[in-house]
């Protein structure tokens, strides 16, 4: 009886974890996000995204501002958002090729009004993901495509998986492992840092955004999205981990964003997943 009660809780748990992580279809949304730090707490609060870019017509490398307004169902503004991870709402822009990110965070100026600058490297296609969390709700995304240019330019190549799982950035060297790579699974991915040059380990990671890193996900065409933080926010190297779901097998890329010596990096990954 103790070793059924033990395969059963086992059973419950990676349930559990896999309901945390999964994905869910938003309606009205083409964006699919999770948060491994959220669970099904706070109550379904419906809400809808109007945006307005400063240009009609967007063009690179010149400052476009972004206004994003949050409404409920019923068309009224969103008073009250969370803090979550220190910041308010987080917003992922993406190109369609997948070969830009930045992750920025837009200013509420009250009623449901956030807005935030930013600058688009080239011409093309790219999406806006805003991540929020209306008071006392559940995380939510809602997402906007864009035309930066007049000319539409043909459809990207499809990204291809990386060889190898080691990048370098401001002198660390990151490698990305998982226990396993299986598509409607719970997944824990680790990163460890060493110093490329000496090879020693980095224990000395600074907290970003209250964490020490964030991860975002996103499939290779563009529609699966998601945003994981670590499973000890308060660990500082030389390893960092996270659990994570990966919804559909296919082609994902991966940026994790991590804080050395008071400057933020970004390291991408691109992984093929059964």
């Amino acid at each position: 009886m103790k070793k059924l009660g033990k395969i059963a809780a086992v059973t419950l748990l990676s349930a559990a974890l896999l309901a945390a992580c999964t994905p869910k279809k938003e309606e009205g949304h083409d964006a699919h996000g999770a948060h491994a730090d959220h669970g099904a707490a706070g109550q379904a609060i419906e809400t809808k995204a109007s945006w307005k870019l400063s240009a009609a017509q967007p063009q690179a490398n010149q400052p476009t501002n972004i206004a994003i307004q949050i409404n409920d169902a019923k068309g009224a503004p969103i008073e009250k958002f969370d803090v979550s991870h220190e910041k308010q709402m987080h917003l992922i822009v993406v190109s369609k090729d997948l070969s830009y990110f930045d992750h920025i965070h837009p200013e509420y100026k009250q009623k449901g009004l956030f807005e935030v600058g930013t600058t688009f490297p080239k011409n093309g296609e790219y999406k806006l993901i805003a991540d929020f969390v209306p008071s006392g709700g559940q995380p939510r995304t809602e997402t906007n495509w864009i035309q930066v240019g007049a000319e539409k330019p043909a459809a990207p190549a499809p990204i291809k998986p990386d060889s190898g799982m080691t990048q370098t950035a401001q002198g660390i060297e990151v490698t990305l492992s998982f226990d396993k790579l299986q598509a409607g699974q719970p997944v824990q991915m680790n990163f460890s840092f060493k110093d490329a040059k000496t090879k020693e380990p980095i224990k000395n990671l600074q907290p970003y955004l209250g964490a020490v890193g964030h991860v975002v996900i996103i499939s290779g065409d563009v529609e699966q999205y998601i945003h994981n933080h670590p499973i000890d926010e308060k660990a500082t190297g030389p390893d960092a981990r996270f659990s994570t779901s990966f919804p559909k097998s296919g082609v994902y890329k991966i940026w994790g964003q991590f804080q050395h010596n008071g400057k933020v990096f970004t390291v991408p990954y691109v992984v093929q997943v059964p």
